[in-house]
């Protein structure tokens, strides 16, 4: 076989599923939720992905006989204490949902992404349920936190990398490539990919909204923020979210109404859910506007109104929001919320600066407004190490299929002798 399958869960804009593809595999079918991370993904990618809540996706839908599953759960709302972990609990909910494809199409292998934070949840032990619970049906786990710069992308990005197969076989990650040029224990390195190399082009060529020729070469989504204030608009009180959220959720049980209702009234997908949790600081307390709105809908009295609308304009701190990009070193990490600001301190960081670094091609086009494009590059995988992934995958496929194809030659053979 010349190229594999795979199949592609929280898919996002695509950054994994491109990595893949470069490596030798065919995205046979993918889902997201986010509407313009899918444009963006059919946009460039192709049509293969669906948009829909994977939760109301029967395993049905998606195809059989692909070889490889890729998806980056998220990991907010795990619980070590349920030890049901039953589909029926919304917490955990996305997780299951991984496990249960798994589990229904038996692919070969999988790759799950995420952040480097889920290793220490609950002391370590939400990453080694996870790890139990997918060796549960089959498969030999191995997980390890992968820095995305030791293998030449330009960002010391860190993610945990589970990597699972059914097929008794050690699970392969890809070997360093880069490092610092001193590295006095590995010699046979390259030198970190720095900001710098990649981004010389376009440090004096000034943001616009529509793409443009440039040197020969078609730049698009080369526009930013221009805020680089040093001040913005916050609480004036301190308030406690545990506080909060509890008062919350007594007065929407007094309602009646489910924060699946209360997430359709505000068009969210999943975030009015987060004002009436706090397990893991995962909980988050309404926006003013949204408070007053939530005040209509569940009739509470005024005991937090005060604390929680009124604002004031505040000091950013430095280290948190304004910070300056590297450019003789990798980048920082490129986050969902807000990119860090160009080095020459006019402008955050343009959308396709961030995909740089996130080692994007410069002819794959993000879609949505300004503020989605940058989340959308911010959640991805760089694809430059999806593809170091998959080209490991690739061969550990390809070397078991040969040896498969050996063992049944002989197998013939023998047969054949017998006669």
């Amino acid at each position: 076989m010349d190229r594999f399958k795979a199949v592609g869960l929280f898919s996002g804009c695509g950054g994994l599923d491109l990595g893949f593809i470069n490596s030798g595999f065919d995205i046979i079918w993918a889902n997201d939720f986010d509407k313009d991370a899918v444009n963006t993904y059919k946009k460039n990618i192709g049509p293969e992905i669906k948009l829909g809540d994977i939760t109301k996706i029967s395993s049905g839908e998606i195809p059989d006989d692909f070889d490889v599953l890729l998806g980056g759960f998220p990991c907010q709302g795990f619980s070590v204490a349920n030890t049901k972990r039953s589909m029926e609990d919304k917490r955990n909910f996305l997780y299951l949902e991984m496990l249960r494809i798994i589990r229904d199409k038996k692919p070969k292998f999988f790759v799950a992404e995420n952040v480097k934070g889920i290793l220490s949840l609950q002391k370590g032990e939400v990453i080694r349920m996870i790890k139990n619970d997918f060796e549960s049906i089959g498969y030999k786990v191995n997980y390890r936190l992968l820095k995305a710069s030791d293998y030449g992308v330009p960002q010391n990005r860190e993610r945990v990398i589970i990597i699972g197969n059914r097929l008794g076989l050690d699970n392969p990650f890809p070997l360093i490539t880069h490092g610092t040029g001193n590295d006095l224990f590995n010699n046979t390195t390259k030198p970190y990919v720095n900001v710098k190399d990649i981004l010389d082009d376009l440090k004096a060529v000034r943001t616009r909204d529509f793409s443009f020729d440039l040197d020969g070469k078609q730049i698009h989504n080369h526009i930013a923020r221009t805020n680089v204030s040093d001040k913005f608009w916050g609480r004036k009180h301190n308030v406690n979210q545990h506080d909060v959220c509890d008062y919350l959720k007594l007065w929407r049980k007094k309602s009646g109404i489910s924060t699946k209702k209360i997430d359709a009234h505000f068009g969210y997908a999943h975030t009015a859910g987060h004002w009436f949790r706090k397990d893991n600081n995962s909980g988050s307390i309404p926006k003013p506007e949204d408070w007053w709105e939530l005040k209509k809908l569940l009739e509470f009295d005024d005991e937090f109104d005060k604390r929680v609308t009124e604002m004031e304009e505040k000091t950013i701190v430095f280290e948190q929001s304004l910070r300056i990009n590297n450019w003789d070193t990798p980048s920082d990490t490129i986050t969902a919320t807000g990119p860090e600001i160009h080095p020459n301190r006019k402008r955050r960081m343009s959308v396709r600066e961030c995909a740089r670094l996130q080692t994007f091609p410069d002819d794959f086009v993000f879609t949505g407004a300004l503020n989605s494009m940058y989340r959308q590059i911010g959640n991805a995988v760089p694809v430059l190490l999806g593809k170091r992934i998959g080209e490991e995958i690739f061969n550990s496929l390809k070397s078991h299929e040969l040896e498969e194809s050996k063992t049944e030659a002989n197998r013939v053979i023998r047969e054949e002798v017998l006669k």
